[in-house]
């Protein structure tokens, strides 16, 4: 397994994908059931071949990824061949935290009359593994994914 296998909910909104890779598999309705139940190891087997497959093909499609830390935030933009970032951290020591619920601009506005040092940060780099592997990394470590890059244009504008 290259990836990892999806959990029982996320196999259930793709019910009827899993049944078209079934099918393209040549494997029946009734041959899925009958597999289930004498050969657990190959539907295990298939499971994970179909995660794989799905995660794959859901990294491919990803321009932009968004990390939050209640002390730092860090937006990715995902080209082919390179990634680059953009972040912000909070400065020394301090109770205050970004809420990670709030819209950006909120967020940095609530730090904007306190004594509070906030930094930002660039980075960009060649992926050293293939670009889904390094994708899959950090969506392991809590990324989400952004749709429309508003975080990373924010904080492009700021450093």
């Amino acid at each position: 397994m290259k990836y990892r296998k999806l959990t029982k909910a996320e196999l259930e909104t793709l019910e009827s994908e899993f049944i078209r890779f079934l099918a393209s598999n040549t494997v029946t309705a009734s041959d899925w059931e009958k597999i289930k139940k004498e050969s657990p190891e190959k539907a295990e087997n298939l499971i994970d071949m179909f995660s794989d497959i799905v995660i794959e093909q859901t990294l491919e499609r990803i321009t932009y990824l968004d990390l939050k830390r209640p002390k730092d935030i860090r937006s990715y933009y995902c080209q082919k061949d390179k990634i680059y970032m953009k972040g912000i951290f909070i400065d020394g020591e301090t109770d205050m935290t970004f809420d990670l619920d709030e819209i950006p601009e909120k967020m940095l506005a609530k730090f904007q009359h306190t004594d509070v040092e906030l930094k930002v940060f660039k980075a960009e780099k060649a992926y050293k593994d293939s670009r889904e592997m390094e994708l899959f990394r950090l969506l392991e470590q809590g990324a989400l994914i952004s749709k429309d890059g508003h975080l990373y244009n924010m904080l492009s504008q700021l450093c």
